[in-house]
């Protein structure tokens, strides 16, 4: 308890308490700074009780407290409901998703009557780069309340699944790398899931349940219905004619999104699966410019992720792109995504990347999401605890993984196709390899075959040397491939672009189509349609190389669109 003349806690410091850096996540604003927003929201009052935002509702906006109090809370799709923070005069209300009219994490109530400043998306964004200073601060305050969100399990879906299986751990990864806070209870100790599992007697490929936040219950869904049943898209309108379409929302999509929306243009960004693309996978990038102390991909991706946001791009996430039509008249492009939506823009960059590598190994497809894995998360690292695994590749993605994996399994033996490493993988990888006791190497050798149990689990690896006929084999449960990747350009047959022969998009100079023209070095054959990254016949296959491409591109896009508003001589 506290002395005399010491000051009392009350309910609101020992909510704010739970959050990591609160001075910064719940700042209060003075009457100046207010004063400065007022120009970018308009007056709203509500009546005690009143719902000012609700979960897995589209949010409204910014709210600034001018009078009264707010009442935070979470509700997820079971009925719990849990106190997240009081916000007062001077605080505001928001976090990263309402730079987009996402749907809510939490509900708002007002406790007593309230009068706010609403802030919209659309203002919000113009607020945040008209206001430096103060937008800076609003900004961290958004980052950070997400971030508290997600360690914490507040917000977003429940999934209720055995933590081993490969729906939980495939939609986890998805949720994760989404920055989509989520939790999971486990069905054979979580007295709160007995109710949900005995209503849906859910069978073995049911895994996991997901209830939304509404009380909607999916069965093992992909990871485009669970996007569209948490809000995370909401398509494209057929009526909308954009600038830019980036196709691929790695480092070369979203450096091309950041730069193309900071400076004006109207930019729709999608992908497939998650913001970073693979890099976005990758457990410390330590040799990318500016962050001496390394940095995750995902960490990386992110802040690129939520400054494209904050510019005004529209990021639709999972959204597939099925094919690109070249041919309409009034130099706009169409393409056709699942679901049979449209999407019309000026011009398109195919950032589109690569696609996992598949080596021949026996029962590859029966294993894979079952203990065969194309990267390694914290999710994957949580399922190798203090356990053996092993990781297939020698470029420095394997690297980067196998140096992760070791601070979480016992062993980590490195199936290696050559005989060394130097040729593919950068020297401090090498080195760092090299001083870590619980990597094993072994060279000139490859993965043959898998073996499972009857649940259809990994649960034995068999190898051999390349140099003799004879094999090995180990009791492995967890095993990493970083093979390489192929070109994700099959969405573009029949458009009129150009590729080489490994499929990767031919760009300049280089296609004979282009010869004759003046052409930007990474327009493709189909004036208007530029490739970065990747995905290009002969980039460098760096995260720095791709983000260089990505701004460099945003010249040409302004020369190309400039020219095609010009009227005809």
């Amino acid at each position: 308890m506290a002395q005399d003349g010491e000051p009392q806690p009350t309910d609101r410091d020992a909510l704010i308490s739970r959050f990591s850096r609160p001075e910064q996540t719940f700042p209060t604003l003075n009457e100046t700074e207010i004063a400065r927003l007022r120009q970018f929201g308009e007056i709203r009052s509500y009546k005690s009780g009143d719902l000012l935002f609700e979960t897995g509702k589209r949010g409204p906006g910014m709210f600034v407290v001018l009078s009264g109090h707010v009442s935070i809370t979470q509700r997820d799709g079971l009925g719990h409901v849990t106190p997240v923070i009081d916000q007062g005069p001077g605080q505001f209300l928001a976090e990263l998703g309402q730079l987009s009219g996402r749907p809510a994490l939490v509900d708002g109530h007002a406790d007593g009557d309230v009068e706010t400043l609403l802030i919209p998306p659309d203002r919000l964004r113009a607020l945040l780069v008209a206001e430096a200073e103060l937008g800076e601060r609003i900004m961290r305050a958004l980052i950070l309340r997400r971030v508290s969100l997600i360690q914490g399990g507040i917000g977003g879906p429940v999934l209720i699944g055995p933590p081993h299986s490969a729906g939980v751990v495939r939609l986890q990864g998805f949720l994760t790398r989404n920055g989509q806070p989520h939790h999971l209870l486990d069905p054979e100790g979580e007295h709160d899931a007995a109710e949900i599992i005995a209503r849906y007697s859910p069978k073995p490929e049911d895994w996991p349940l997901v209830v939304t936040a509404g009380g909607t219950v999916l069965r093992n869904p992909s990871e485009t219905e669970l996007g569209r049943a948490i809000g995370m898209i909401g398509g494209p309108r057929n009526d909308r004619i954009y600038d830019v379409a980036i196709v691929g929302c790695g480092p070369a999509g979203l450096a091309t999104a950041v730069y193309a929306a900071s400076e004006g243009l109207s930019v729709a960004v999608l992908d497939i699966r998650a913001f970073g693309g693979q890099a976005g996978a990758s457990a410390r990038i330590e040799n990318y410019l500016g962050f001496p102390t390394g940095i995750s991909g995902q960490a990386l991706a992110g802040r690129a992720f939520t400054q494209a946001q904050k510019f005004g791009a529209d990021v639709m996430i999972p959204m597939t792109v099925k094919s690109l039509d070249c041919s309409l008249r009034g130099g706009t492009f169409s393409l056709a995504l699942d679901g049979g939506d449209l999407l019309r823009s000026r011009s398109v960059v195919v950032a589109s990347g690569a696609r996992y590598r598949r080596p021949e190994i026996e029962n590859l497809d029966k294993f894979e999401g079952r203990g065969v894995w194309y990267w390694a998360s914290p999710v994957e690292a949580r399922l190798c605890a203090g356990e053996e695994v092993a990781l297939v590749g020698a470029g420095n993605s394997a690297g980067q993984a196998a140096v992760f994996l070791s601070g979480h399994a016992r062993k980590v033996l490195m199936v290696i196709r050559g005989g060394g490493l130097g040729a593919s993988m950068s020297r401090y990888l090498i080195e760092r390899i090299e001083a870590t006791p619980n990597i094993e190497l072994l060279f000139n050798t490859e993965v043959v075959a898998l073996e499972g149990d009857e649940a259809s689990l990994l649960r034995r690896i068999r190898w051999r040397s390349r140099l003799s006929p004879e094999e090995d084999s180990a009791d492995i449960r967890n095993l990493f491939l970083f093979v390489g990747a192929d070109p994700a350009t099959n969405w573009l047959d029949g458009c009129g672009v150009t590729l080489d022969r490994g499929g990767f998009v031919v760009t300049g100079a280089q296609s004979e189509q282009n010869q004759g023209r003046l052409v930007a070095p990474l327009e493709t054959s189909v004036p208007g349609v530029y490739a970065v990254g990747d995905v290009r016949s002969g980039s460098v296959k760096r995260v720095g190389g791709a983000i260089g491409e990505g701004a460099q591109v945003v010249a040409s896009l302004h020369g190309y669109l400039g020219d095609a508003a010009k009227p005809a001589l």
